[in-house]
């Protein structure tokens, strides 16, 4: 089975995830980017993802972390996976300044 539908949860200040929803179709593969002000929305906004977009993975941004990406997977009942954006610690320092 080919990646066709995937949805990408993004943390952004002022950002509300009933109204900054952007899709992008090449015909191939849809992706659903679905942005917010705070982790927690990302549970509703997960659900959403996988009943009315019927994604078959999430991505969250870094702005989740891990212990979100645990509580997404719960809301989603585990029926699709659910990864997290990472970086490594040659970028630990950028990414702290930037979200500081």
């Amino acid at each position: 089975m080919a990646l066709a539908r995937w949805g990408f949860l993004y943390t952004a200040a002022g950002a509300d995830p009933e109204r900054d929803i952007t899709v992008v179709d090449t015909g191939s593969c849809r992706t659903v980017v679905v942005g917010m002000e705070r982790p927690d929305q990302g549970i509703e906004a997960a659900r959403r993802l996988v009943e009315q977009h019927d994604v078959q993975l999430i991505e969250l941004c870094g702005g989740f972390g891990p212990v979100w990406t645990t509580h997404i997977l719960e809301a989603t009942g585990h029926k699709i996976p659910v990864g997290a954006v990472a970086y490594g610690p040659e970028s630990v320092d950028g990414v702290h300044e930037i979200f500081s």
